[in-house]
């Protein structure tokens, strides 16, 4: 397992490298590492860093699965408050951070 820090003023992004092949697909996990603000001491898990079929990658957020009219379903955790495209500054954080300590996409 590898990991790396990438250190915002707030926030460090730890990448731990999947080092086998399960799930098919997935590259990583990453957690946050709140390093100030009001969440100075305390860790956010559960993100993926996943390779897409078409050679890009993708992260999923932390989620929570029920059961709802006998199927299985979820929702994240972590969601972007109405108008903001917040989750979507956090997934280039982690994909840089992902970036910085693993091989380029495969062709």
């Amino acid at each position: 397992m590898a990991i790396i820090d990438t250190t915002s003023d707030t926030v460090a992004v730890r990448i731990s490298l999947n080092s086998i092949d399960r799930p098919t697909g997935k590259l990583a996990d990453a957690e946050l590492h709140f390093v100030g603000g009001p969440l100075a001491g305390l860790k956010l898990l559960g993100f993926a860093i996943w390779e897409r079929r078409d050679g890009g990658r993708h992260v999923t957020f932390p989620a929570r699965q029920y059961s709802a009219g006998g199927q299985r379903r979820s929702f994240t955790l972590l969601r972007d408050v109405s108008g903001q495209s917040g989750s979507q500054v956090l997934r280039d954080l982690i994909l840089a951070a992902y970036a910085a300590v693993a091989p380029p996409p495969s062709e």
